[in-house]
């Protein structure tokens, strides 16, 4: 089965999985001048790969616009996620658990 992402915008640094992603090639879609991309790490679907090396402290791009920032270096084919990136918009989401989303500053009692 041929695995594909969309990009959204031409100036976007990431694509949109459309499917679970494995490694392997990637057929992009959508607006940018790449055809495809090595994905290196398993994505979930409707998660973000990275098209291009994004260095620790540059732009996250999606919709043509940043969404967020690097809080690390980010290879190209890897998963965009919380692990990697500070949200623009949410400042919450960087105390968010990265694999659950659960908040991580909240005590529960």
């Amino acid at each position: 089965m041929e695995q594909t992402a969309f990009q959204i915008h031409s100036k976007d640094n990431v694509a949109t999985a459309l499917s679970p992603l494995s490694p392997g090639n990637v057929r992009l879609t959508g607006e940018g001048p790449m055809d495809s991309v090595l994905c290196t790490e398993p994505i979930p679907k409707g998660h973000k790969i990275a098209l291009k090396k994004i260095r620790q402290g540059e732009l996250i791009l999606k919709y043509g616009v940043p969404i967020g920032c690097a809080i690390r270096d980010i290879p190209p084919g890897t998963f965009v996620h919380l692990h990697c990136i500070r949200s623009l918009y949410d400042e919450r989401s960087s105390h968010l658990d990265p694999a659950t989303g659960a908040p991580l500053d909240t005590r529960y009692e």
